[in-house]
């Protein structure tokens, strides 16, 4: 599976960004996918998971409320739609995939993984 995320950018605080990882591949629609994000000096940071379906979803607490995890498998697309976006928001975006339906909270468990997106939120 190859991945490429997409759609970040410059927003203030409060505003909405939807971010998209555009996968190849013929397993990517049986692939548990994630989004994870990493700030300079930090470690990388799970936000959300989806299962094969798009019916088994969790989010990291701090995004809880905030952000929409989704996927259209016929466009082998993954997307993240993140609202009332702060400061502390502000990372590369990453997207990632693995084989299996449980879904996975650590970077680790990713085989797979995309380019990230830069996300910057102004105060």
């Amino acid at each position: 599976v190859q991945l490429q995320a997409s759609g970040g950018g410059l927003v203030q605080a409060g505003g909405s960004l939807r971010l998209s990882c555009a996968a190849s591949g013929r397993t990517f629609r049986t692939s548990t996918v994630a989004w994870f994000r990493q700030a300079p000096g930090k470690e990388r940071e799970f936000v959300a998971a989806s299962g094969w379906s798009g019916v088994t979803t969790d989010y990291a607490d701090s995004m809880k409320g905030r952000c929409t995890i989704s996927r259209d498998n016929a466009k082998n697309t993954v997307y993240l739609q993140m609202n009332s976006l702060k400061p502390e928001d502000t990372a590369g975006y990453l997207c990632a995939a693995k084989a299996g339906y449980v879904l996975g909270y650590v970077a680790g468990q990713y085989n797979f993984w995309g380019q990230g997106t830069q996300v910057t939120v102004s105060s």
